[in-house]
């Protein structure tokens, strides 16, 4: 059986098509496995041994990220009192 891995893309995909509420946005966080991607990255990247292809996996990390902070701050916008 083949191991199938979600990338962050998927994980934010599946997030976002379960209509979260603007405090479930706001709490969002990456999985475990994520994070540890993401941290094994930032670390390779620090050493100056990241591949070509490392490097566009931390880059799309950076882009998803990007959307969820502009994703939060538009929910803590909603969630303050007109």
């Amino acid at each position: 059986m083949a191991i199938v891995r979600l990338s962050a893309y998927d994980e934010v995909l599946d997030f976002l098509t379960s209509t979260p509420t603007p405090e479930q946005i706001i709490a969002f966080r990456p999985s475990q496995a994520t994070q540890a991607r993401i941290n094994g990255l930032l670390e390779a990247n620090r050493d100056g041994q990241l591949t070509k292809e490392e490097r566009a996996e931390l880059d799309e990390f950076e882009q998803i990220e990007h959307l969820m902070r502009q994703l939060k701050i538009r929910a803590q916008a909603r969630l303050k009192p007109a």
